[in-house]
């Protein structure tokens, strides 16, 4: 790990030193070419490469419908394989015999499978737990897993349509505007609403570009309750919402598209409205009924009203049924006010709509806080008189205790670290079991770990002590947890712990990465810097290229996201690959840093840059390098690059564009380079509410908009954006473009056609490389070289 101790660091000298014009001197090469080969080896270190090549990786338990065990699907090196995990009993066996299996499959689907590479991830119980479910190659099979026989069923419709109710007997799912029950798997159906209207269906808002291209089924946002017999669903109101257009030009004549999408400063914007309904107990009859009539048969269709304007609503919770109370009486809602200024948590009854507010926080920049880097972390008592609620009041994440009946609010945890979420309440014997960082003294304040508390606050006790990044999944009732704990360098090992004291029950994997170092693998390391006020701990991850000659200059490659709700670095657990990785491969020191601005921290760092998203935490970068490059000599600041992707895209063109002496090259990728030209759920809540200046001109969004410094540029700039991107529209790379061609710029731009948001294909990775090895190390890279993705 590179953790140093910290020297006295001249933050403003060293950010104002980085402004100073770079010296006119050629930088050395780092190679003549780049070749195929190394292009090979480097495309070997890409996640969808590396993933299988980790034996025994982390687990993800799937428990059974009993509630007490758990299979696993797992890597053994050499294919995967189905284990089933008894805890009280604390055994550990194969779930089904997948070389027989495979035979039974081969014989049912008329064709060949290897046990080592079965064609599905994951499965149902079918009829009990001798039998499982699956689709293959477009059909339904059932599978005995005693006797190893399958059968082949038809082709069924797509299974992401339907949302099955708790007891597995019912499947909701849109049909136009409107929502309709079924038997599951198909039966009587009966109409649940009747007044969907464009702009204002149940279920869904309007389609996206990519949705109808799909020609991919919908899936209703809906909620059902454990009674199998109410659920809520939501009903976004996009009537009046100004319509964004979207063009594919790959056709001989252009397809045009359509949808709401309000920006920051809109006078109408989408409202979040949601029904609760609940479904005929007499499916036939009401079936029955139904097709007479054409009408809606459910017992009642209740629309929540509420006395303010909201932006945004959510039935989360940090159990799996804590958005429903369990007598399905209760419906807890979290409702956010514009620009996420207030939260509330309510509560609505079922049957008649009417709701009370439980708890509530508000904040002169933002309430997001764990609402959007995790689960909701709050819980309510069955008998509703206890609330469990996550907030950063006092300027740290914490837990508080409501009584609503006496109105007293008790803080249950506190100091300088940070509550994450709420994994398991367990009310008989008032104990809460949390995740929380930054706590335990001399190690990452990024590193989760699982803790206890009583509801009074007391006896606050670890249970995962190991030093390391802790990722836990709690049994539904309790009893035991899967604890996957790791570092940035440390493979994950996976542990089966008891939930009463945290005590080792069994170890269930240890991750074994010799494939891994056996294609050129080698480990992240960890850095502390300071950040630009020379007094904050900033944490990050460098990837060295595998064969560093600490006499040689390399050049340096930033990976950033900026936030507010992520860093640049993701998640604080095991790095197996990417391209980061890739990079690294090719002879560039890679670096990322979780500068001020970014999540898992105190309030005051998550608001550092709170109306003014042009920061990106830039400043933080520069003087965290210059840091860096006084430790290893062997980075080269005179060649500093950077890339990003979304809010990555907007950052690394901050960066070139407001550092240009120090950054010289930048790859950006679907940048919302203008929070104006971006949703207006995005930047209200970092960057306030959009504001006229009357008397001046202009507005409180200036310092952010990247065209408004494209006149700065100095250095190499390449833009990437999808034509049909519905999340980041097109418009914000253009209008930086149309800056940089008035300001007579050189830059490059590929527009890559009917894609979407995502841009982690092949070639635009390749580009990438080819940009940073031409511009920023003075090499040619092999020509058009094709990054071939596995199939299968």
């Amino acid at each position: 790990m590179l953790m140093h101790a910290h020297r006295a660091v001249a933050a403003a000298f060293l950010l104002a030193a980085s402004l100073a014009t770079a010296s006119a001197r050629p930088s050395p090469l780092f190679a003549q070419t780049l070749t195929s080969a190394d292009y090979d080896r480097a495309s070997q270190l890409l996640s969808w490469n590396t993933d299988n090549l980790v034996a025994g990786g982390p687990v993800q338990p799937v428990w059974m419908p009993d509630g007490a065990r758990f299979w696993y699907r797992r890597n053994t090196g050499q294919g995967f394989e189905w284990v089933l995990v008894d805890p009280a009993r604390n055994t550990r066996v194969p779930l089904f015999d997948r070389h027989r299996l495979a035979a039974a499959l081969s014989l049912a689907a008329d064709t060949s499978y290897d046990g080592v590479k079965l064609p599905f991830r994951s499965f149902e119980f079918a009829g009990g737990e001798g039998a499982i479910a699956f689709n293959a190659g477009k059909k339904r099979f059932t599978c005995d897993i005693r006797a190893y026989t399958c059968t082949a069923g038809d082709t069924l419709p797509d299974a992401r349509a339907f949302v099955v109710s708790p007891d597995s007997t019912l499947e909701v799912f849109l049909q136009g505007y409107d929502l309709y029950v079924r038997r599951f798997r198909g039966g009587d159906t009966v109409r649940l609403t009747e007044d969907g209207v464009k702009y204002f269906a149940y279920g869904a808002g309007e389609p996206t570009p990519t949705q109808i291209r799909s020609k991919a089924p919908t899936r209703p946002d809906v909620a059902w309750a454990p009674d199998s017999r109410h659920l809520a669903v939501m009903r976004p109101d996009e009537r009046g919402v100004l319509l964004t257009h979207f063009i594919s030009y790959t056709s001989a004549r252009p397809v045009h598209y359509e949808r709401p999408y309000a920006l920051p400063g809109d006078s109408i914007i989408p409202q979040p409205v949601f029904h609760i309904l609940e479904v005929p107990s007499d499916l036939t009859a009401a079936a029955a009924a139904d097709k007479e009539r054409k009408t809606a048969q459910a017992a009642s269709n209740v629309q929540v009203k509420w006395d303010q304007q909201l932006w945004a609503l959510s039935f989360g919770g940090a159990q799996a049924d804590s958005a429903w109370s369990k007598d399905s009486k209760t419906l807890y809602v979290h409702a956010f006010t514009q620009g996420a200024k207030k939260l509330m948590l309510a509560a609505v009854d079922a049957i008649t709509g009417a709701r009370t507010i439980v708890a509530a926080d508000s904040s002169r920049t933002n309430v997001v806080g764990n609402h959007w880097t995790g689960p909701k972390s709050d819980w309510v008592s069955e008998d509703g008189k206890t609330v469990i609620w996550w907030s950063e009041r006092d300027g740290w994440a914490h837990l508080y205790r409501l009584d609503r009946g006496t109105g007293t609010v008790t803080q249950l945890t506190s100091g300088a670290w940070t509550v994450g979420t709420l994994l398991f309440v367990d009310e008989v014997r008032r104990l809460l079991y949390f995740t929380g960082r930054g706590r335990e003294p001399g190690r990452n304040v990024y590193y989760a770990h699982l803790y206890r508390v009583g509801f009074d606050g007391s006896g606050l006790t670890l249970l995962t002590p190991e030093d390391g990044n802790h990722d836990v999944t709690f049994a539904p009732g309790g009893g035991f947890f899967v604890d996957v704990w790791s570092r940035i360098e440390k493979p994950p090992i996976s542990l089966l712990r008891r939930v009463a004291d945290g005590a080792l029950v069994r170890t269930l994997e240890e991750a074994d990465v010799s494939r891994l170092e056996a294609v050129g693998w080698k480990p992240a390391q960890v850095f502390e810097v300071k950040a630009r006020d020379g007094i904050t701990d900033l944490y990050g991850v460098v990837y060295l290229p595998p064969n560093l000659d600490p006499a040689k200059k390399y050049p340096v490659v930033e990976h950033i996201y900026p936030g507010p709700f992520v860093g640049s670095v993701g998640t604080w657990s095991f790095k197996s690959g990417g391209e980061t990785f890739a990079l690294a491969s090719l002879g560039f020191v890679v670096v990322q840093l979780d500068h001020l601005g970014t999540p898992y921290r105190s309030k005051a760092i998550h608001d550092n840059y709170y109306g003014n998203m042009g920061d990106n935490g830039i400043p933080d970068h520069v003087v965290g390098l210059q840091q860096l490059a006084s430790r290893y000599p062997y980075l080269d600041l005179e060649r500093v690059g950077i890339f990003g992707h979304s809010g990555g895209g907007f950052a690394s063109t901050d960066a070139i564009l407001r550092f240009p002496n120090f950054y010289k090259v930048a790859v950006s990728g679907a940048g919302n380079h203008d929070q104006r030209s971006y949703g207006v759920h995005w930047g209200p809540i970092y960057q306030g509410l959009l504001v006229k200046d009357t008397v001046k001109g202009g507005d409180n969004y200036q310092n952010q908009a990247n065209r408004a410094i494209a006149g700065n540029l100095k250095g190499h700039l390449l833009l990437m954006h999808g034509d049909l991107d519905d999340n980041v529209h097109p418009a914000n790379t253009i209008g930086v473009v149309d800056e940089l061609i008035k300001a007579n710029k050189d830059f490059d731009l590929v527009i890559a056609p009917n894609r979407a948001h995502g841009l982690n294909e092949p070639y635009f990775i390749r580009r990438r490389w080819d940009y940073f090895a031409r511009w920023l190390m003075g090499v040619e890279p092999p020509r058009e070289y094709e990054i071939k993705r596995p199939t299968g």
